[in-house]
């Protein structure tokens, strides 16, 4: 199997790691994360000129034709950065919808935006009631006039509060369950009818729970097939929880590095504690665990770059299974291995370990992505 990248890959994460390290450490990443917005809007201008956020995109639309593997690169770096700038929300769910299923009028008049920084997004699927379900809707689109008229609430919606369009799932016909009537709409967050309530979350990110009542919309803004929505979806998704996964592969690798240099130089009985073998065995296990998720992330890229069917949605579901099993243990390790210092505000390790568990819950735990993948 040929694991090298081509010239242009290469040069895509060495522009990204160059960035991490001269622009974006602990303490400016912190200072970022405090902001109102959550995010900086002049890193978000500089992801855009650098080319970052055309990167998923046809030429043909503006972007740079990349594949997963692009992708991933770039995501693997975000993680090792902790970066909170909304490209999942904004690039892969957004403008993932758009790629997959917009028209050639939706992409005209929203990824031109997208591509050049001007419009951030976000994708409001998750309902109270749905756990990991994208089909159990309670959130209804009725056919009004040539339009649709939207009722209904969504609940962490991540980048909500930063978002000028907004890709809603709907019910336009069957039960709450029912894998047939889920439909997608492209919806302007300020539009009449959209109330937010806006937090941020534990991982530093911000998120909105949206109501929507009797949101005017016109036949235009739909996306794909009417009553057809779920397969789109679960493309589109798969291919953010590569790009979460693999901000959980740098994180992960940021972590057991650190915790290595910290136990070279923490001494307790007159000698590092790294020199203590049980610690070392435990030291190796964090390596194990990581390395066995970046083998499953590199499988995950090829299937997708491969084309999207049953074979990727396995081989994502098993690389969102690993990842979670590993970032616990390599989260919960690093923090035991440095001690109080490990649960301190102040301290890098804590964070990643924050974002390591929110990456768990997105998008389908272990145990939901575990009865995927034997479903498959």
């Amino acid at each position: 199997m040929d694991f090298s990248f081509s010239d242009e890959q290469s040069m895509l994460k060495d522009s990204v790691e160059r960035f991490i390290q001269n622009d974006y450490g602990f303490e400016q990443r912190q200072k970022v994360a405090a902001l109102d917005a959550g995010f900086s809007a002049e890193n978000w201008k500089t992801f855009a000129e650098l080319g970052w956020l055309g990167v998923p995109f046809a030429e043909a639309d503006g972007g740079f034709g990349g594949g997963a593997v692009d992708t991933m690169l770039l995501a693997e770096q975000f993680g090792k950065g902790l970066v909170v700038e909304p490209y999942v929300p904004t690039v892969l769910l957004a403008g993932g919808f758009l790629k997959v299923a917009g028209s050639a009028e939706q992409k005209h008049k929203y990824l031109t935006g997208i591509i050049d920084g001007s419009v951030q997004g976000a994708f409001a699927f998750a309902e109270p009631q749905g756990r990991f379900n994208f089909a159990d809707l309670t959130t209804t689109a009725e056919a009004a006039g040539d339009g649709y008229t939207l009722n209904g609430y969504k609940a962490v919606v991540i980048n909500g509060p930063a978002a000028d369009l907004l890709v809603i799932s709907a019910r336009t016909s069957g039960g709450q369950r029912d894998t047939e009537g889920v439909s997608l709409f492209l919806v302007d967050a300020s539009a009449e009818g959209i109330s937010r309530r806006d937090y941020p979350t534990v991982d530093a990110l911000r998120a909105s729970e949206i109501t929507l009542e009797n949101v005017k919309l016109t036949a235009d803004a739909l996306i794909g097939e009417l009553g057809g929505g779920l397969p789109i979806i679960d493309e589109v998704v798969d291919g953010a929880i590569l790009a979460i996964g693999a901000e959980a592969v740098g994180s992960m690798e940021v972590l057991y590095k650190d915790t290595v240099e910290y136990c070279k130089t923490r001494e307790q009985f007159g000698q590092p504690i790294g020199k203590f073998q049980v610690l070392q065995h435990r030291m190796v296990d964090m390596f194990m665990e990581y390395e066995q998720a970046k083998s499953l992330m590199y499988m995950a890229a090829m299937r997708l770059d491969e084309g999207y069917g049953d074979e990727a949605a396995k081989a994502v579901s098993a690389f969102k299974v690993q990842v979670g099993k590993s970032g616990r243990f390599v989260g919960q390790n690093a923090v035991q291995l440095h001690g109080g210092m490990g649960m301190t505000e102040e301290l890098n390790i804590g964070h990643y370990f924050k974002r390591l568990t929110m990456i768990d819950t997105m998008f389908g735990n272990v145990d939901h992505h575990l009865k995927r993948f034997g479903s498959l």
